[in-house]
């Protein structure tokens, strides 16, 4: 019963957290009440879990953090091509991708001024790197250097995840992905060849869990 009631509450837990990183993206003034609604769990059961809106925001910067290692540590998969190695990242980070945007917004009221630098670094560091090595090979463009390239692509990622939220565009990452590629100087030939192959489960993407 234990084994059983364990993972119950880890997967009702899971669900309190989708269903608050849906809600604070739509609204990020969104009480736990209407969290508790959305997760479709009694507002006691979601207490029984997080203490209060603090603890509820450290739960989603606690998984988002998990996320963003697990994308890190695959594009960091030993590969001499930049281009893969991006289309990897931005397919590996994408299903969890409203929660880091979520928690961007709530950044300046529920995080400490470091939280999202914190919570980001790695991903940053990572995709500098992927861009470094892509420019120093000549398939991606050297106009803008590899870290501030790194957050325009973050901030134009942020836009299509927020196009997803809002209802206007839908997309499992494949499209994000291919922009992501043309967006730094991939042919959209090569981009679109390249994230069909590993979409297609030719290529060792793994979305997060």
């Amino acid at each position: 019963m234990t084994g059983r009631s364990g993972a119950k509450a880890q997967a009702t837990r899971a669900r309190i957290l989708e269903a608050a990183g849906r809600e604070l993206a739509r609204d990020p003034d969104s009480s736990l009440g209407d969290i508790a609604e959305a997760a479709g769990v009694a507002r006691r059961t979601l207490y029984g879990h997080f203490a209060g809106r603090a603890e509820l925001v450290q739960g989603l910067v606690a998984d988002a953090g998990a996320a963003v290692r697990r994308a890190s540590a695959a594009a960091r998969a030993p590969t001499p091509d930049a281009v893969t190695a991006l289309a990897r990242f931005v397919l590996t980070l994408w299903p969890v991708g409203d929660r880091y945007r979520t928690l961007i917004a709530l950044g300046p009221r529920d995080l400490d001024p470091d939280g999202v630098g914190t919570l980001l670094g790695p991903a940053r560091d990572t995709v500098a790197g992927i861009l470094a090595h892509g420019q120093r090979q000549g398939v991606f463009h050297t106009a803008v250097p590899p870290v501030p390239l790194t957050r325009a692509l973050e901030a134009h990622l942020l836009s299509l995840l927020d196009s997803v939220t809002s209802g206007h565009w839908t997309d499992d990452g494949t499209a994000a992905a291919t922009a992501a590629l043309i967006a730094v100087g991939v042919g959209a030939d090569l981009a679109t060849t390249t994230v069909h192959r590993l979409g297609c489960g030719t290529g060792p993407v793994q979305p997060p869990r």
